[in-house]
Order: structure tokens, then sequence, then C-alpha cells
């Protein structure tokens, strides 16, 4: 066996990566003081500084890599792998291998993969190549970079380096969910920068999962983005960004399905840092909060934003049986259990028996007596086998005009919400 010492072949691996910038350091004193001229002669040296104006910082320069350097999750490990013939005569069949070994994986490497058979190296020549990875795991990482050879002799040798570095956690994300009363769910990412330097977020998205669709609500009616241009991230700052997910038709129709899909999908957030280099980081599947409904759901589907005053208007509801037993529902909308509710129209109407799963529509007329925002309440649904009662308030709110209102000349927006309302109300969650 050859010893290292006595290899043929010199393997030198250095890591790739960009100059960063600094500032120059600025040292005064006055002459009477200790120091006296000495600061000023160490900035007249300094290579940052510029001649005539040494106290004076004119900017940024370059620095080239000192040392090794951070290296953080979804950046991309670039490296050169120098294989040198140090002899007086030529090395045959020379191949190089790398692997990249972590906590739970190992890749291998390729280095020339447009050369499929060993290479001869002449006296000084050499097989050099670069090789890239994305970094995908957080913790200890080893290069391992192996060369084999014949000797001069016919006999098979190799020998390994180990390069040994760690992977640390770019980007800190946090997210919140709010279950709305709709089947609709808000989600507030956090994104905080924990490296050394600023960065540059460059894309932040939530790719949803098949069950859901997702509406971005960081933009302003007109487009535009709510922030700016070039979205910058000083050391520990942090930027939220919010999201409106919508589960598909399928499954907003079928309770069961819905409670079951919890899977809301993933945040895929792009960056750039120092000198504009590429990072990529994609959370694990975000999940929603367990949904907790009661025997039944009230949904308002259909009403009007803004109403005269005196004037019946029509709204549409749903109710769903989220039990496990068939029900027969009579609906009863009492005016009178609320003195000042600002409508009347007391209705009944006998829905008739829904199956478990199943949901049912049916119209419902007020009239307003009051202008304003109105709120209607008092919904009451009983099941006449069990004489079990369910109410419902606050499902539904409209804006009350004069007889003289016109929509060209009324710039109040929709006021009106769509809610649907279970005995169990939904609390936000942090996950």
């Amino acid at each position: 066996m050859v010893e290292p010492t006595e290899h043929l072949l010199a393997l030198k691996v250095m890591r790739l990566t960009r100059p960063t910038l600094i500032s120059p350091q600025i040292l005064t004193a006055e002459p009477k003081d200790v120091p006296q001229h000495s600061f000023e002669k160490i900035l007249r040296g300094d290579a940052t500084s510029v001649a005539g104006c040494e106290t004076i910082a004119a900017g940024q320069f370059m620095l080239l890599p000192q040392s090794f350097g951070n290296i953080y999750l979804g950046e991309t490990f670039s490296s050169y792998v120098c294989v040198h013939n140090c002899r007086a005569h030529p090395v045959s069949n020379v191949s190089v291998k790398a692997d990249l070994q972590s906590n739970n994986s190992r890749v291998s490497l390729p280095i020339h993969a447009d050369k499929t058979v060993p290479v001869t190296l002449n006296p000084e020549e050499t097989l050099d190549d670069v090789i890239h990875h994305e970094v995908k795991e957080i913790g200890t990482h080893i290069l391992v970079c192996e060369v084999s050879y014949m000797t001069p002799a016919g006999l098979e040798t190799s020998f390994r380096k180990f390069f040994k570095f760690q992977v640390v956690k770019p980007l800190d994300v946090k997210t919140k969910f709010y279950n709305a009363e709709t089947d609709d769910v808000y989600l507030e990412a956090q994104i905080q920068n924990i490296t050394v330097g600023p960065i540059c977020l460059e894309k932040v998205e939530l790719e949803s999962s098949e069950q859901y669709t997702v509406v971005s609500l960081n933009t302003l009616p007109s487009g535009e983005s709510v922030f700016s241009s070039k979205t910058m991230l000083q050391p520990q700052n942090s930027c939220q960004f919010l999201y409106c997910i919508r589960p598909i038709p399928e499954i907003a129709r079928d309770p069961s399905a819905l409670k079951a899909a919890n899977n809301i999908g993933k945040l895929d957030i792009v960056w750039r840092s120092n000198l504009g280099e590429r990072g990529r980081l994609q959370t694990s599947q975000l999940q929603r909060c367990a949904l907790e409904y009661s025997d039944l759901r009230l949904t308002v589907i259909e009403a009007s934003s803004t109403v005269r005053i005196g004037e019946g208007f029509n709204f549409r509801c749903r109710v769903t049986n989220t039990s496990e037993r068939s029900m027969d529902l009579l609906m009863s909308l009492n005016t009178k259990a609320k003195p000042g509710c600002g409508y009347t129209g007391v209705t009944e109407i006998a829905l008739g028996p829904i199956e478990p799963g199943q949901m049912k529509e049916f119209p419902l007329t007020v009239c307003p007596v009051r202008m304003g925002l109105i709120v209607i309440s008092a919904l009451q649904l009983t099941d006449v086998f069990t004489k079990r009662k369910y109410e419902f308030d606050n499902f539904l709110q409209v804006f009350v005009v004069d007889e003289d209102y016109r929509e060209d000349n009324f710039q109040l927006d929709k006021y009106v919400r769509y809610s649907s309302i279970s005995t169990n109300s939904s609390i936000p969650q942090t996950v």
C-alpha cells in the first residue's frame, strides 16, 4: 500500500464563492492625544482608503474570501476539484469521484461526466472540474473526494480526502392559520432573515395542494404589490405575507371530505444574497387547523351589499347536515327575539328531511326599517324528531340607505359579509 506522502498525484479542493462588500474602518485622533498621528499613518497604508481622503469612507470595497464562510440551506454549494501530476513521468488510469455525505443521505457529485474512461496525466498536467450541488439539509456535511490511478508498477492505487462544513438555516418561517366563518382559510406567513447579511426576497409563493386554490392578498386592487419592487430584509428583520386558501368545489360540497382535507400546500421562497447568490427554500406540507362543526352549518350564498330602507330584499341560505343522523328541519326567523334589530319579516319554512352530509338551500326576505349597518340574526332551525333547536346569530350584515340612494354617487364599497355559522366558532391558531 502506498503511503499518502508517496502518492504520485496531488489533490486540491477549494470552495467557490463570491467576494463580500466591506467598508473601511475610520479611526482618528487629535495630535495632542496619546496615539497622535499613528491612526493617520495606518489609514494611509490601508488599501481601502482613498489617497488624500483617508478619513472619509468613500464607499464599499470587494473583499476576497478569507475563510470557508457560511453555507445556508437552499444555496448552491460550488467547489473546484483539481488533481495535479507532480511527478516526472505520466500517470495512467486517473479518475476522480466526489460524494457529499450528510446525516441522512449520501449524494454522488459528477466530475467530468463527459469522460467515461480514466485519463492519463502527463507531468505537470491537471484534471480539474467544478461541482455544484443545492444543499437541502441542515447540519454537518462531509465532501469525500477519492482519486484512483495506476502506478508505473501496474498497481491500482487510490486515496481519499475529507472536507467538513456546516449548513445553517437562512430564514425563520412562522405561519398562522385563521379559519374563516366560510370555508376559506387565511394564512399569514412571517419570514425573518437570520443570516449575517441583507437578502432580497425574489419570490414568495404558496403552492396549493390539489384540494385547494390560493389567492394572494399581497397586491392592491390595481395589481400593484403592497411591497416595494425589491423586498430587502436586513439581518433579523421580518416581512409578512397573506394568502386566502379556498377548497375546490368538489371538496366544499362534501363536509366529510372538507374536514379531512388538512393539507394546504407549501411555501416556495427564493432570495438573493451578497452579490447575487441565489437561494431557494421550500417548506414542508402546511397543515390547516382541524375543523370542528356542530350538527348543522348555515351559509349565506347570495345577498345584496346595499338595500333601500322600507324595501324588502332577498337573500339565499344553505344549511348543511354535518351530523351522522338524518334531520327533519323547520326554519324560523324571529325578529321579536331581538328588539331594535332594524328589520321585519318573521318567516317559517319547513325544509324537510336532510340526510347526513347533504345540504339544502332556501330563500328569505326581510324589510329594513332603519338606515345604517344592520345585522340579520335570530335564525332558528328545529329538528322535528328530537325537538332540538339550533340558533344562528350575526350570519349576515347589510348596509341600508335612504330612498334617494344612487349607485353612481355612493362611494361605499360592498359592505356585506357572507358567513358560515356553526354552533362552534373558529379560533385562530399558530402552526
